[in-house]
């Protein structure tokens, strides 16, 4: 039912209130690097690791370059990032206008302190997404008033065309592109239920001309799978000699078995930090409503779905409420006890650039059911050996992937044995940080040679 005026103008006043008692953190200064060490500036739009892998990439690529010697200072928006120490931080903060518990939020007339505020807030009221192109535009800013300061800088992701900016500032830039937001563009519009929410679909996908133009620009692109590698040549026109792949870590000290927690009968986990059509949720929850026909099975979901989006109507339409558990906030340490309770761990999704969640599965020695989607059988390797494979967005197959595992003890044993040991063998942070590291010194060499060169060409 629609909201009256008078209930529209209550929110607006709450959401106004709100942002009185919210405060900025502090910027932290960054330890300082070790001999031979690099000073970094690493940007990430959105740095919450609760909030998807960004965050999660973050946090710990971080850690791991200032275990290396390196200072990294991470320049990031709302929602905050979570950093360990020695991890410097600058906050840059924007209007913040998809917040909970008010998304879409109008700001108070207070609340617009410079153009970009200005900018962030138009493009939100024509349906677009401002925040890759607001955030590169502030970063721009502070980084200009911090010359000398910084070896290189770090975009993860936000390929806003205040990049373009800051390497015409002098800055040596590179950035880490996880995968295609072409694809997410292609399903959510493939997904969209009427005329309207495909326009509205096609408005918020707006800022990926702006992404394709700049990543195509970059001097140097890091990205996370040969999969993601080929989907990024094709859609985004980025020139595959100018990317490099480094895979994604998991923390397997902490993602570990848990022999402790006992497995509970019929427990089914998956890990969605959205519930967009990607991420295959839906055909999940089929595939659950299925296996209840069958047996006592639940699904534990780490993530929370939109209330009143598609997978909230879906769980009310197959009966699934008692079934269905949400679980938020929780550290990666729950989160791997969580691991350890389940007899079967999910990803679902139609498509991945790589995919933490199950690695992070599979270094808890959980065995995994995976689609065919993007990068997955790169990531979890062969059907039947660390992991099953089935067809994405088919329930069925979900369906009869998660029984054979939840029937047969002796294959989930070999399952769960055979993802820990290929994780323990291609997929550690350390070896993300080492492999990112050696990408800026090659981007520095780059750079190095075309000032060079372009002093040379100079009139005298």
């Amino acid at each position: 039912m629609p909201k009256s005026p008078w209930q529209r103008w209550a929110e607006i006043r709450a959401s106004w209130e709100r942002s009185t008692h919210l405060e900025v953190p502090p910027p932290r200064p960054a330890a300082p690097p070790e001999p031979g060490g690099l000073r970094i500036a690493y940007l990430v739009y959105r740095g919450n690791p609760r909030c998807g892998g960004q965050g999660v990439y973050t946090r710990h690529l971080a850690r791991e370059l200032v275990g290396l010697g390196h200072s990294v200072e991470v320049f990031a928006g709302q929602p905050w990032p979570v950093l360990d120490d020695g991890v410097g931080f600058t906050p840059v903060p924007g209007l913040d206008l998809y917040r909970d518990p008010d998304p879409f939020r109008v700001p108070h007339p207070r609340e617009f302190r410079s153009s970009i505020d200005l900018l962030e807030f138009a493009v939100m009221c024509t349906a677009g997404f401002p925040e890759p192109r607001t955030f590169s535009l502030r970063v721009r800013r502070l980084l200009a008033q911090r010359h000398g300061e910084f070896d290189v800088v770090h975009d993860n992701q936000c390929l806003g065309s205040g990049l373009l900016g800051m390497m015409a500032d002098g800055w040596p830039l590179l950035t880490t592109l996880h995968h295609p937001i072409t694809v997410d563009r292609v399903l959510a519009l493939s997904h969209a239920e009427n005329a309207y929410r495909r326009l509205t679909q096609r408005r918020w996908f707006g800022f990926l001309g702006m992404q394709m133009r700049v990543a195509q620009q970059l001097p140097r692109v890091v990205t996370v799978s040969e999969s993601s590698k080929i989907d990024i040549s094709a859609q985004m026109g980025v020139d595959p000699s100018r990317m490099t792949v480094v895979p994604v870590g998991v923390d397997h000290t902490v993602f570990r078995p848990r022999p402790e927690r006992p497995r509970v009968p019929g427990r089914i986990m998956v890990t969605s930090s959205s519930d967009v059509p990607m991420k295959g949720l839906v055909p999940l929850l089929e595939a659950l409503a299925k296996l209840r026909t069958e047996r006592e099975v639940e699904l534990v979901v780490i993530g929370r779905p939109h209330e009143g989006g598609r997978v909230a109507r879906t769980i009310d339409r197959l009966g699934l409420s008692s079934a269905v558990h949400c679980v938020t906030g929780i550290s990666d340490d729950e989160l791997a006890c969580r691991y350890g309770e389940a007899q079967v761990a999910v990803v679902p999704s139609l498509y991945e650039g790589f995919s933490l969640p199950a690695i992070e599965a599979m270094a808890c020695g959980v065995p995994l059911v995976a689609t065919t989607g993007g990068a997955l059988p790169e990531v979890v390797g062969t059907d039947g050996e660390t992991a099953l494979l089935v067809a994405p967005d088919d329930a069925g197959a979900l369906a009869a992937g998660i029984g054979r595992i939840l029937d047969d003890d002796a294959l989930a044993a070999r399952l769960g044995e055979g993802g820990r040991r290929r994780v323990l063998g291609r997929f550690t942070w350390e070896a993300t940080a080492r492999g990112t590291a050696e990408q800026y010194r090659l981007l520095l060499e780059d750079h190095r040679r075309d000032r060079s060169a372009a002093e040379a060409t100079q009139p005298c």
